[in-house]
């Protein structure tokens, strides 16, 4: 046998042991319940779509609007969120009734593979809220559609890249038990979250009534707190429920209540929040930012400091006014 012929079988071999591999991760591994399930009989399609997304929203999308005006989106976007309202409650509910209130062990709860009604039904769930996540990639592509650059912010890219393959994971090998609960309390911030961009984006007469909306943030703090406190719980009772889970849940748990605190101090709190407001002006219902600019003019001349007016004094017919 020469040379060639035994890298051709050593490359055969290789080959085999990778597919091998493939197939005990992706197959064997997963629950055979919904490992054919759309989207979860293999991870390529769900690795496409989100980097499909990422090139979208980072490359492509914004070099395309780069001059062109923005789309306003009104009713496709009091549509979309009424769309998800509806479904963080059906998601909510289901996760109340299907698993929390009458079934689960708040302590420690094992995922339950068999095919009974009760299992299935929390395996749909799971699986309804891994496909909710990938339609709130929906949620960037109206933000670089609007030109809305400033929202696309780390902390709004990195929640929704890492979710959609953490509930990927989720709805193929563990579709249900104790990680459900952070689906719950998830579905129902989103509630809250989504009902407040569906208000906002039927108009500015509407404003005087979403003075609520920095305390969605607090609610999504909150959501990271539990998270952690009710994941921490396999570290003392022991239920099979895998305890490697914590390796994703616990870190993200810590990284996620960090980020939205920072923002939550930034946006909302003490020097941040004024510097912030000095600098730009005018905050939109949706929570971006507007420039500041103006006709506002002291002695007959406009004076600015930075984007916006120094003092908030303002000419009227030919008279200094006092803002």
């Amino acid at each position: 046998m020469n040379g060639s012929t035994l890298h051709a079988s050593d490359t055969l071999y290789s080959n085999n042991t990778i597919l091998k591999f493939y197939h005990h991760v992706f197959w064997e591994l997963s629950d055979p319940r919904t490992r054919d399930w759309f989207l979860l009989a293999s991870p390529l399609p769900g690795l496409g779509l989100m980097l499909t997304y990422l090139y979208f929203v980072l490359s492509w999308g914004p070099r395309q609007m780069e001059h062109r005006k923005p789309f306003v989106l009104k009713n496709t976007l009091v549509i979309y969120n009424f769309f998800q309202v509806l479904l963080s409650v059906w998601l909510f509910w289901e996760g109340l009734t299907g698993a929390w209130l009458f079934h689960y062990s708040w302590k420690c709860e094992p995922v339950d593979f068999s095919n009974s009604p009760h299992a299935l039904r929390v395996a749909r769930g799971v699986y309804v809220y891994f496909i909710a996540k990938l339609t709130e990639l929906l949620d960037t592509v109206f933000f670089v559609l609007r030109k809305k650059d400033k929202q696309i912010t780390f902390l709004h890219m990195y929640h929704h890249t890492v979710m959609p393959m953490i509930s990927w994971g989720a709805a193929k090998y563990y579709p249900g038990g104790h990680g459900t609960f952070i689906g719950v309390i998830n579905s129902f911030v989103h509630i809250i979250m989504y009902t407040y961009y569906m208000l906002a984006a039927v108009g500015p007469q509407l404003q005087k009534y979403l003075w609520w909306k920095k305390y969605i943030t607090t609610l999504q703090m909150g959501q990271f707190c539990l998270a952690f406190l009710h994941s921490f719980q396999l570290l003392i009772y022991d239920c099979d429920y895998p305890r490697w889970s914590l390796v994703f849940i616990l870190p993200n748990a810590i990284f996620f209540y960090f980020l939205f605190s920072e923002f939550y101090n930034q946006a909302y709190t003490g020097d941040d929040k004024k510097k912030k407001d000095d600098d730009h002006g005018a905050v939109s219902i949706e929570g971006n930012v507007k420039n500041a600019v103006s006709s506002t003019e002291t002695n007959g001349k406009p004076t600015y400091k930075g984007n916006s007016l120094t003092n908030g004094a303002s000419h009227k017919n030919g008279k200094t006014k006092s803002a």
